[in-house]
C-alpha cells in the first residue's frame, strides 16, 4: 500500500532520533535542567514511535474493521505522533540546553516532525481517495 511506505520511513527516522536523545541523555556534565528536558522527549518520542507503530500495522491489516474505521485510527495515531514531536521540540525552545546540543537535536526532531507531517499527509489524502 503506498500509505504503508512513509510511515515505515517514519518509523526508522524517529527511532534514529530515539537513539540519538538516549545517547545524549547519558551524556556527561548535562545540567539538571537538560536532563529532565531531555527526558521528557525521549518519552515523547517513544510515544510516537509506538503510535506509528501501530499505524503501520492497522494499514497492514485487512480484516475486522472497515476501511473508514481503521483509516480513521491511522489518522488519529499519525496526527498523535506529530503532537509528541511538537512537545519534545517545545522542551527545546526554552533555555533549558545547551545551544549546540539544543541545535543538534532539534535538528533531528525537526526531520521527524516534517517526516510524520508529510506521512499524515500521504494518509489523508489516501483516505479521502477511497471514500
Amino acid at each position: 500500500m503506498l500509505a504503508t511506505k512513509p510511515l515505515f520511513v517514519t518509523l526508522n527516522t524517529t527511532r534514529s532520533a530515539s537513539k540519538t536523545l538516549y545517547k545524549f541523555c547519558k551524556s556527561k556534565g548535562l545540567k539538571p535542567r537538560e536532563v529532565a528536558a531531555l527526558q521528557d522527549c525521549v518519552e515523547e518520542i517513544s510515544d510516537s514511535i509506538d503510535e506509528i507503530k501501530r499505524s503501520v500495522a492497522e494499514m497492514d491489516e485487512s480484516g475486522g474493521k472497515s476501511f473508514a474505521f481503521r483509516i480513521s485510527d491511522i489518522q488519529t495515531w499519525v496526527s498523535a505522533a506529530l503532537t509528541d514531536d511538537d512537545t519534545c521540540m517545545d522542551g527545546f525552545s526554552e533555555n533549558a540546553i545547551d545551544g549546540v546540543v539544543k541545535d543538534k537535536l532539534r535538528t533531528a526532531i525537526k526531520k521527524v516532525a516534517h517526516l510524520t507531517s508529510i506521512s499524515l499527509a500521504i494518509v489523508n489524502r489516501y483516505a479521502g481517495a477511497n471514500k
